[in-house]
């Protein structure tokens, strides 16, 4: 299994609402997609990310086919237009 985790800061934290609904529509809509988890932020510091996004697929290909689904895309072209900066981190357990 691969876990794709993603975490976001945002230029306006009022955005928050809508990526994670938007994240959450993809749900049983993408094959390759096992599992699909999103959130705010609760702890508010200095370090910390404002939402998370967290994935598992059965593969690194399935991840791959995920990165260019057509379900996907218009999710991470509005994902690009809200955030400050992301940082994401894939591996294998």
């Amino acid at each position: 299994m691969v876990k794709h985790i993603v975490l976001y800061k945002l230029v306006n934290k009022g955005d928050a609402d809508e990526m994670i609904g938007r994240f959450l529509s993809m749900r049983g809509k993408i094959d390759v997609l096992r599992s699909l988890e999103a959130g705010k932020n609760i702890l508010p510091s200095d370090r910390a990310y404002d939402v998370a996004l967290v994935c598992d697929f059965d593969s690194e290909q399935d991840l791959n086919i995920y990165a260019t689904h057509p379900v996907h895309l218009p999710v991470k072209e509005y994902v690009h237009s809200v955030i400050a900066e992301a940082h994401s981190v894939d591996f294998v357990y």
